[in-house]
């Protein structure tokens, strides 16, 4: 384990479990509007997907045609995701991201879900990395569980068990557990509010270009429990403050 990134993916038998996923229920709404937002916002096509885990959002952005390169700190997570795509970049995070490639190397970087688990202080490092990774046009898509994640019930999730969450602040550990895979040990991720993360943008020297909180529309095939009148998920589109 490196000083900067925590991840509660380490295990086999969770890595095992994750690479059965693909985009069902509640996960369909994270990803549902991205192609639209990196249609809007992405100059190039050099794209990196942040905590790659086993490679399902590496192989969304090169479904988009982008030439994308999946990192992670998990091994176990990456060797999921060379089985499922033998074909694909895969490369191993030691330490700091910023060390790890290029300043300005990509046009677009994805971290859908990779900040959940992070302890606060981790969030600011990796987030001025990423900054650092980004051309001077480039945009920074930051896929994030919502506060309002923790304290319902949802087509993919249950916190039911773990009323605790309800009293979390910044920085407090919260307990989810996932319906969509077999593993079901809960999973522990790091709370924080929308205005602890402009915070921490504004420290890393990225300005939020986009905002999206997307629901359901009701007409989907998936029987939703909160999805249609509470966003599981918040989308940050960020830019360096740098960028004119």
């Amino acid at each position: 384990m490196n000083r900067t990134f925590g991840n509660v993916y380490e295990d086999e038998e969770r890595a095992r479990a994750y690479a059965t996923l693909q985009f069902p229920g509640t996960y369909y709404l994270a990803f549902r509007d991205l192609p639209a937002l990196i249609r809007r916002y992405n100059h190039g096509s050099r794209a990196l997907d942040f905590g790659c885990g086993t490679g399902r959002s590496t192989r969304f952005l090169r479904n988009l045609g982008l030439d994308v390169i999946g990192a992670d700190i998990s091994q176990a997570m990456l060797h999921q995701a060379r089985a499922l795509d033998p074909s694909g970049e895969y490369h191993l995070v030691r330490d700091d991201i910023a060390g790890e490639f290029a300043p300005g190397s990509f046009d677009i970087i994805l971290a859908a879900f990779a900040f959940d688990n992070m302890p606060n202080g981790a969030k600011a490092d990796a987030l001025t990395g990423l900054r650092i990774l980004l051309a001077p046009d480039g945009c920074l898509l930051l896929v994030v569980s919502s506060p309002a994640i923790y304290v319902n019930e949802w087509a993919s999730f249950s916190t039911r068990d773990f009323p605790g969450n309800r009293h979390a602040g910044d920085g407090d550990r919260v307990r989810i557990i996932m319906l969509d895979v077999p593993d079901h040990r809960p999973v522990e991720d790091v709370f924080c509010t929308d205005a602890h993360y402009r915070r921490l943008f504004e420290r890393a020297g990225l300005r939020v270009l986009d905002v999206q909180r997307p629901l359901a529309t009701g007409k989907e095939s998936t029987r939703w429990v909160s999805e249609t009148t509470t966003a599981a998920w918040t989308i940050y589109v960020l830019g360096s403050v740098t960028t004119s």
